[in-house]
């Protein structure tokens, strides 16, 4: 992992985006009410306000991980803005209602939000580039440092760079993957823990000291818990570093923690998000109101592409295959057929020649697929016909891909888990690369999720379909 360069000052940058958005708002406010002088002053006011408002309310709450809760913080920050300003009209008599305060609430609400997202983009390219992040120094086993590297480096974007190890003597060899640069030795019998828990804190401060960190974590495994871990928050505290503790859990997002307490324990809340009731109602209506909008206004086009696929050969224009689908049950899926008519006989043949490295069939050069097949395959227009299958319910437009009985069939306990949503006609593995992801990545995706659905990720996901399908990244 790289090494850490200087931040990216994104809070600053996001206040002076605020500061901007709250004077474009306040100049029009005063424009669009300038006969109703004490209605423009109030507006103005609230324009000025804004970015102090945002900035007490979410100044500290992006120190580590960047720009977070878009949306929720800025509507939250508005609805506040606007009810001091509707309490303190009433006590004044002042008439804030009209298009003067609709058009400055709309700007600050649109333009903050504009501001986060640009902010959170930027902070995402440059910490793929292994830049604005903080050096960090991992501390644990040898067993948990190597494990937390593995889940570090899984995706594109690091906001800790981890710059060295202090590892806690367990007997397992010491990470090669990073510089071991102080060592515990675990569990002493005997000796005295008030002075252990001194010990092995100066030695982490030692550590984190010689590497100039910003930012401390903890590993799983490690013997920093319970007040020894609290003892360690005190101590880097004080000398102005941070610390983070690496729970062992992957692909959990953020959504689905939420942290609270019990006596003198803090607890963390992994909560379950699989739809059910209001939730599945909405993603269903929306697949089938889109489905059935997008074969509307595609009736031409698919039965043009149906037409050229049945002259290519004697065979049908529209291939039907059994796919496994939620919760194991079986279904048809149809699509445009890309290839010829024997080609179910010859897959035998070509599995040696195979390009996957799982259950799933994969071949990069396919002597199957026609010439008009390649075409279709290549924009995912082959596609398209799955809509009737989104109508029927069979399938939803965001999910994990479909798969084959003869694959299910090889699947182990954690690949199962794909089953547990609708499959779908594009999902995380499409915009990620397709067929060029490894098996255990499409899974890893497919679980991501899965287990961490929400309707506003679907929405996106359809977004950036559009932009996977152009590029043709991995499709053949």
């Amino acid at each position: 992992m790289p090494s850490a360069t200087r931040p990216f000052r994104y809070r600053r940058v996001t206040a002076a985006g605020d500061l901007l958005t709250g004077a474009v708002a306040a100049v029009v406010a005063v424009l669009l009410s300038w006969s109703h002088l004490d209605a423009a002053v109030a507006i103005a006011a609230m324009a000025v306000a804004w970015p102090l408002v945002l900035t007490a309310k979410t100044g500290r709450a992006d120190r580590l991980f960047g720009v977070r809760n878009t949306y929720s913080d800025v509507l939250q920050a508005l609805t506040a803005v606007v009810a001091v300003l509707a309490v303190t009209g009433a006590v004044l008599s002042i008439r804030l209602l009209g298009t003067p305060f609709l058009a400055a609430a709309a700007i600050l609400a649109g333009g903050s939000i504009a501001v986060r997202l640009l902010v959170r983009r930027k902070l995402r390219r440059l910490r793929t580039l292994g830049r604005a992040t903080r050096r960090t120094l991992l501390v644990g086993p040898a067993s948990g440092v190597v494990a937390t590297m593995d889940r570090f480096t899984r995706d594109g974007e690091h906001p800790l760079s981890v710059v060295a190890a202090c590892v806690e003597d367990d007997g397992t060899q010491p990470p090669a993957a990073v510089p071991v640069v102080g060592t515990i030795v675990r569990g002493i019998p005997g000796h005295d823990d008030v002075l252990r828990d001194e010990e092995i804190i100066h030695a982490v401060r030692l550590a984190a000291q010689r590497v100039r960190a910003r930012t401390v974590c903890v590993a799983p495994g490690s013997e920093f818990s319970g007040e020894r871990l609290r003892a360690l928050s005190w101590m880097l505290g004080d000398i102005g570093i941070d610390l983070v503790t690496d729970l062992g859990l992957s692909d959990v997002a953020d959504h689905r923690m939420g942290l609270g307490s019990m006596g003198s324990s803090v607890l963390l809340h992994v909560k379950q998000v699989r739809p059910t009731g209001l939730r599945l109602a909405a993603k269903v209506a929306t697949d089938r109101v889109l489905a059935a909008l997008m074969l509307l206004l595609l009736a031409p086009l698919l039965l043009t592409i149906g037409l050229a696929v049945k002259l290519t050969d004697s065979g049908p224009a529209i291939y039907r295959q059994v796919r496994v689908g939620r919760d194991g049950l079986y279904f048809t899926m149809m699509k445009f057929r890309t290839m010829y008519v024997d080609a179910d006989k010859r897959r035998a043949e070509l599995l040696d020649a195979a390009d996957g490295d799982g259950p799933m069939f994969k071949m990069r050069h396919d002597p199957r697929i026609t010439r008009i097949g390649r075409l279709l395959r290549k924009y995912s227009i082959d596609e398209l016909p799955q809509l009737i299958n989104v109508l029927r319910g069979d399938m939803s437009l965001v999910g994990p891909r479909p798969a084959l009985p003869e694959e299910v069939a090889t699947y182990d306990g954690t690949a199962r888990r794909r089953l547990a949503a609708i499959p779908g006609m594009t999902g995380l593995w499409q915009v990620s690369g397709r067929s060029n992801l490894t098996w255990s990545e499409t899974v890893r995706l497919d679980l991501r999720y899965v287990d961490n659905w929400a309707y506003g990720d679907d929405l996106r996901l359809l977004g950036r379909t559009a932009g996977a399908v152009v590029r043709s990244t991995g499709a053949y």
